[in-house]
């Protein structure tokens, strides 16, 4: 029943709504995503983008780096492995073609979670596809709202989390012979520490883990391509060669290299799915559009980053062999392709790395759970206290079990979250694109830093005061604004 869900939905729904909805914005954005590119930046280089605010806002940095812990995980490192063994090499062109997409598509949804923020009842604030369906679709679709909140809390609340637990304790197992067992208790105890502490203590962990762990990964994965440069062109030509069939007898042919390749490259990046909205609704930004561009700035990180250096790792070794069988498939090739460039250590290394990407995703798929109880039970501690409680056995469960039904179970609700936040997303396009053209206007006044006035879009049903600047934010900002008169800052 998975197989032929998965076949429907990744082989035919989701290839033309991911391509509709990425190139149609790409085209009605007038390429936002390659037009700011150098702006993400000049916004993460700028003061506002590590200040916080007295209602719980995250910086705009933190939301960042919490969405790239998210999208950075097991995707990143046995995923690539996966869709070069199942898809063959041009299973890779087909994920950054989804990545470049996706950068628009993730402008888009997390501008509208900007947008449509709501308060709560301790002051902060929450976001999200759940969010922006009822406010900006109207009541008659809170059903959908229900639909996607109940699907992200089985995808990422639960299935998500067991599969990451799954992968540390499998590469710990192979590369330290460490009993799945133990590493799922330590792991889980680790989470616990963390998730009841809230989003904020998750916000300052990631702060400092996620920045440290891709840097570290992306040395080594530079330090091999260093190595191996003169045949950097000969990689970069089997993929775009398997991609469309031109090499014989890779993986299952170009049908399956684009299947995989967006059914891979979605689970890295997340663009579309309306999982990093939740995150990016709660940063402290002037205007709705900083967060989009900032966000669209963390699918290309993932995906045309991460994801190439692990690529390049596996094609540049001699752990795979394209259109020979018997290769070793997932965590392991990626691990044996690093032992081969390196040596034994390299093993050791993709388990570290692997640990420190999965714990920061499996922080982060804990808040999307939790975000997506609080639509239908606001602020209910009790609830989120059995759930923290839940995901800790979770991961206990996932190390020392075999996940083969849950990865199936797993690609069908992310395929139906995925649908349901596109069709969201094509509903509410154009006020997306009206949010847009408000930054491009004050940009093109001279405004170096464009604000948000929520009082020139009421019809849009938005809360005013969540645009409210701190006073001292508000001074720093009003020299910028000083050449859009119509546009004051919020007081």
């Amino acid at each position: 029943m998975f197989d032929l869900l998965n076949e429907l939905l990744w082989g035919k729904i989701l290839i033309v709504l991911l391509v509709g909805v990425g190139i149609g914005f790409t085209v009605t954005s007038r390429f936002v995503q390659f037009r700011y590119f150098g702006r993400m930046f000049q916004i993460l280089g700028s003061r506002q983008a590590f200040r916080h605010d007295k209602h719980g806002h995250l910086s705009s940095f933190q939301a960042l780096v919490l969405s790239v812990a998210g999208r950075v995980g097991g995707g990143n490192i046995a995923g690539v492995a996966v869709a070069i063994t199942l898809g063959g090499p041009g299973a890779i062109f087909w994920m950054w073609l989804v990545g470049l997409m996706g950068m628009a598509t993730s402008f888009l949804e997390c501008t509208l979670a900007q947008t449509y923020k709501q308060p709560q009842s301790d002051g902060t604030y929450r976001g999200g596809p759940a969010y922006y369906i009822v406010k900006g679709l109207g009541r008659n679709w809170r059903w959908l709202a229900g639909f996607y909140s109940v699907l992200l809390l089985l995808t990422f609340g639960f299935a998500f989390t067991a599969l990451q637990s799954y992968a540390v304790s499998t590469s710990f197992n192979d590369a330290f012979g460490v009993p799945v067992l133990y590493s799922g208790i330590a792991l889980a105890m680790l989470v616990g520490l963390i998730i009841f502490g809230g989003i904020k203590r998750i916000a300052r962990i990631s702060e400092v883990l996620v920045p440290f762990m891709a840097v570290g990964y992306l040395l080594i994965a530079l330090i091999v391509v260093g190595l191996n440069l003169e045949r950097i062109p000969e990689v970069v030509m089997l993929i775009v060669n398997s991609a469309f069939g031109l090499e014989p007898a890779i993986g299952g042919g170009i049908g399956a290299a684009i299947m995989i390749g967006l059914q891979r490259g979605l689970f890295s990046n997340e663009a579309g799915l309306g999982s990093a909205p939740n995150v990016a609704a709660v940063a402290y930004v002037p205007h709705p559009a900083n967060q989009g561009i900032v966000q669209a700035f963390s699918v290309f990180i993932d995906t045309l980053i991460i994801c190439s250096s692990t690529a390049f790792l596996i094609l540049l070794s001699g752990a795979y062999d394209p259109g020979a069988s018997g290769n070793v498939e997932g965590i392991a090739l990626t691990q044996s392709a690093l032992a081969d460039h390196v040596g034994e250590w390299g093993r050791s290394f993709v388990s570290v790395a692997l640990l420190l990407f999965a714990f920061s995703t499996i922080l982060y798929n804990y808040y999307l759970g939790e975000n997506s109880l609080n639509f239908f039970s606001r602020d209910n501690q009790n609830l989120f206290n059995a759930f923290r409680v839940a995901i800790v056995l979770l991961v206990c469960w996932g190390a020392t079990t075999n996940l083969d039904t849950v990865f199936g179970f797993a690609d069908v609700t992310m395929g139906l979250l995925a649908v349901t936040n596109l069709v969201a997303l094509i509903l509410l396009f154009k006020k997306g694109l009206r949010i847009l053209k408000d930054y491009d206007d004050q940009r093109r006044q001279g405004v170096s830093q464009p604000v948000f006035d929520a009082s020139q879009h009421q019809d849009l049903n938005l809360y005013p005061q969540a645009w409210d600047l701190e006073p001292e934010d508000r001074e720093h900002l009003r020299g910028s604004t000083a050449k859009a008169p119509h546009r004051p800052v919020a007081e």
